[in-house]
C-alpha cells in the first residue's frame, strides 16, 4: 500500500502490532527474511515516529508498540486490513486452483467486523470448491507462520455450501465472514 514507505515496513507492522508475542529485532529479521540492519533501520524509523518502542533486556533489543501512541488503533486497524490475515490468507491461497470462494469467518472475522473482544488467537478460513487438500494443508501452513497464530481451514464443495443444510455451515452463514480475494479477482472501488 502507497502510505507504507516499503512491503517489509508493512509486513513488519502487522508483525508487532498485530500479534501478542514480543520479538527482538533478530526474530523480526528472521520472520520477515530481511537482514538485521535493514529490519533494525525500519525499528529506529518507527520508533522516531512514536509508533514502536524498543525495550533492552539483556544484550537483546524487544520490539513492542507504543501504546501510548493515540494514532497506533487506527493504524493497527489499517495494517490488520492491508497486511493482515485478509492479505496473508489471500497471497498463501492464491495459487491454489479449483476455489471458488474463501472466507474468514470466526473470531478474527468478529474483531474485523468491529466487534469488541480479545485478539483471536487463530484465524479460521473456509475454502469453498474441489481444491487439492495437500495445497490447501500447505499454503494454511505457510499463511500461519506468517501470521504466528494457526490458521484452520474448512474445505467445503459448492453444493454443500449451496445448501448449508448443516448446522455448523449455517452458523457460519449466520456470522460475520470476510471475503478473501481470489486471484483474478478485483475489488470494486467506489
Amino acid at each position: 500500500m502507497a502510505i507504507f514507505r516499503s512491503d517489509l515496513q508493512g509486513r513488519l507492522l502487522a508483525r508487532v502490532l498485530l500479534s501478542t508475542s514480543r520479538l527482538t529485532i533478530t526474530d523480526l529479521a528472521r520472520e520477515l527474511n530481511s537482514p538485521v540492519p535493514t529490519v533494525h533501520r525500519e525499528v529506529v524509523r518507527l520508533q522516531g515516529a512514536g509508533i514502536l518502542l524498543t525495550e533492552r533486556v539483556g544484550r537483546s533489543l524487544l520490539v513492542v508498540p507504543d501504546e501510548s501512541n493515540p494514532a497506533l488503533v487506527p493504524l493497527r486497524e489499517l495494517v490488520a486490513i492491508t497486511f493482515g490475515p485478509r492479505q496473508v490468507i489471500g497471497d498463501e491461497f492464491a495459487e491454489i486452483s479449483e476455489v471458488d470462494e474463501m472466507f474468514i469467518f470466526g473470531s478474527w472475522a468478529v474483531r474485523y467486523q468491529g466487534e469488541s473482544g480479545r485478539a483471536p488467537g487463530d484465524v479460521d478460513v473456509l475454502v469453498v470448491g474441489a481444491p487439492d487438500r495437500d495445497d490447501v494443508f500447505d499454503a494454511s501452513e505457510r499463511a500461519g507462520h506468517r501470521l504466528a497464530r494457526d490458521v484452520n481451514v474448512t474445505v467445503v464443495s459448492r453444493e454443500r455450501w449451496r445448501k448449508a443444510a448443516e448446522p455448523f455451515l449455517q452458523e457460519v452463514r449466520r456470522r460475520p465472514m470476510v471475503s478473501i480475494q481470489l486471484r483474478g479477482e478485483v475489488d470494486d472501488v467506489g
